[in-house]
């Protein structure tokens, strides 16, 4: 054998005999894949509600009747008959009959015309009239009488053609105020028109309304018994006519009205 075949089976050995030598590589797992997660939509079976507030429906306080205890009819005038009133020409003007009306026609400056029916004589009663005005400007005025013994005698439901309204007595063809000037819805200013004019007149009370709407409320213990009647009066140099129509009377019965609410006694 050849010297550099004996070296290089030298070598061989010696290296064989390093590896046998040398320690033995640690085995490591081969890594695993982690699949990638797909997030899903959480499904709500019985989704939260919105809990409604309950509402308490407000106390409704019913309006008191202003009209308390009317009962039966006791008088109507249609004005188709043409009596039970003063009729007259002056110089301030005329009271006559029209169609189904009476009608004063002022002609004066400030002239006053006023007529009282014959009949009924009333004390305590409810009573509607229509007043159609169709020449009224500024201050002049007209209105409903009752309770009244003459032209110049009685209470006086007055109304503005500016819309303000009024009561007072007339005792001997003398003023007293009783109720001050009062706006009020129902009557626009100026002409024509056509209002209700109600008086409701118990004992010493008396309440006003227009077109069924309740105005105010006076009292007066001076006169407690009369009769029905109308007025007008101008302010101006200009006319003044006011018809008049449908009056209807009503008895009141004082035992139908509720008694007053007797007040809580304090705790």
């Amino acid at each position: 054998m050849s010297l550099f075949r004996i070296s290089s089976l030298l070598l061989v050995l010696a290296f064989g005999a390093c590896n046998a030598l040398r320690p033995p590589l640690p085995d490591f797992p081969t890594p695993t894949l982690s699949p990638t997660l797909i997030p899903t939509e959480t499904i709500m079976w019985f989704p939260p509600t919105t809990t409604p507030t309950v509402y308490v429906p407000p106390e409704i306080v019913p309006t008191p009747d202003q009209r308390p205890g009317i009962n039966r009819e006791v008088f109507r005038d249609t004005f188709a008959a043409n009596d039970g009133w003063h009729t007259y020409r002056s110089a301030a003007g005329s009271v006559s009959y029209g169609r189904d009306e009476l009608t004063l026609a002022v002609a004066q400056r400030r002239g006053y015309l006023a007529s009282v029916r014959d009949e009924p004589e009333l004390d305590d009663f409810y009573a509607e009239i229509t007043a159609s005005p169709s020449l009224c400007r500024n201050a002049d005025f007209y209105g409903l009488m009752f309770r009244a013994s003459s032209n110049e005698d009685g209470y006086r439901f007055v109304i503005a053609c500016d819309g303000q309204i009024r009561l007072d007595r007339i005792r001997a063809g003398r003023v007293t105020l009783i109720q001050n000037w009062l706006p009020s819805g129902q009557v626009p200013p100026g002409s024509p028109l056509v209002l209700r004019l109600g008086v409701w007149a118990l004992g010493r009370e008396m309440r006003f309304f227009i077109n069924d709407y309740y105005q105010f409320t006076a009292r007066d213990a001076l006169m407690e018994r009369g009769k029905i009647g109308v007025f007008a009066r101008s302010s101006d140099d200009t006319p003044l006519t006011v018809s008049f129509s449908d009056l209807v009377v009503y008895r009141i019965n004082p035992a139908a009205i509720p008694a007053p609410p007797t007040p809580s006694p304090n705790p």
